[in-house]
């Protein structure tokens, strides 16, 4: 086997995947941040439950595992516990995970232009209090560039894919973690879910993630489910539903569902800094691989 690539940020370390005791049929969640990783918690959790009330947060059922503002051996405590089918959140490529034959491996994909609006709203809305003790380094972080064009470009042009003085959350970072899935797509514990996919046909990718989890459900409570997995559905149920709930990491939990919507980076980029960002784009992926990233 493969030595794992270590991937580290001010909040995570995929080092604590090393020796994981996993379980036959767990599945594993590894979206690039904000491309759906909550969505996805949701669809698996009403289909491994066949239920749409949960009785405690979704971030407590379905942890960070391997998230470092959280009590890693409590985590594991916790989910040794479980009875239940394990799904078991994490932002780490799957060159970093330990790689199990009877282990499910999920990745959603998104226009990497709405994943970096999403994630200046995202940062906005983190509590202050939040923050690791000893986190974002003063002398290392810097404040944000004004200009939100400027802040698009620093994102698209960075090189880091490993940053441990910020939340590493880059246009590199994004593609290397999709592409570690889209390599490995046609294994079949491997799936690769699009966020444009499930805003067009819901129930169609419920059903689908229902085939890739082996879960034998009607069409009819498939409908049923799905209704309870719409944007304004979870929004109403931020409380519940939004990541980090446990450890009040949102100055709003209804605000981390903000809009939902694609396409606002139309709003920022004209045509030639759109030229630009395709030349950055083909430089980090394969033709097939960008096309995918950005379809419609």
């Amino acid at each position: 086997m493969a030595a794992l690539r270590r991937y580290q940020t001010v909040v995570s370390d995929s080092a604590l995947w090393e020796g994981f005791p996993f379980r036959s049929g767990d599945v594993v969640l590894s979206p690039p941040a904000k491309c759906g990783t909550t969505w996805m918690q949701m669809l698996c959790a009403l289909l491994i439950f066949d239920d749409t009330e949960f009785g405690r947060p979704l971030t407590e059922i379905s942890p960070w595992f391997d998230a470092t503002t959280y009590d890693t051996a409590a985590t594991l405590a916790t989910l040794e516990s479980q009875q239940h089918r394990r799904f078991i959140k994490t932002h780490t490529p799957l060159d970093g995970l330990p790689f199990h034959e009877d282990v499910t491996y999920i990745c959603v994909g998104r226009d990497p232009r709405d994943v970096m609006l999403s994630l200046e709203n995202a940062t906005a809305n983190i509590h202050p209090d939040a923050i690791p003790a000893g986190g974002l380094d003063p002398e290392v972080a810097q404040p944000p560039a004004p200009d939100p064009i400027d802040r698009f470009w620093l994102w698209a042009d960075s090189d880091l894919v490993n940053d441990t003085t910020s939340f590493g959350v880059t246009l590199a970072n994004l593609v290397n973690h999709v592409r570690t899935f889209w390599e490995r797509r046609d294994e079949p514990q491997v799936a690769l879910f699009h966020y444009a996919d499930l805003k067009a046909d819901l129930p169609g990718e419920l059903r689908r993630l229902a085939r890739v989890l082996s879960i034998e459900i009607s069409d009819e409570r498939i409908t049923e489910l799905a209704a309870a997995a719409t944007f304004d559905h979870m929004r109403g149920r931020a409380d519940e539903l939004a990541p980090g709930v446990d450890h009040k990491l949102w100055r709003s939990n209804e605000n981390f569902f903000r809009s939902g919507t694609s396409g606002q980076w139309r709003g920022l980029l004209d045509s030639a800094a759109l030229d630009r960002y395709h030349r950055r784009v083909a430089e980090l992926a394969p033709p097939e691989l960008a096309e995918w990233l950005h379809r419609p």
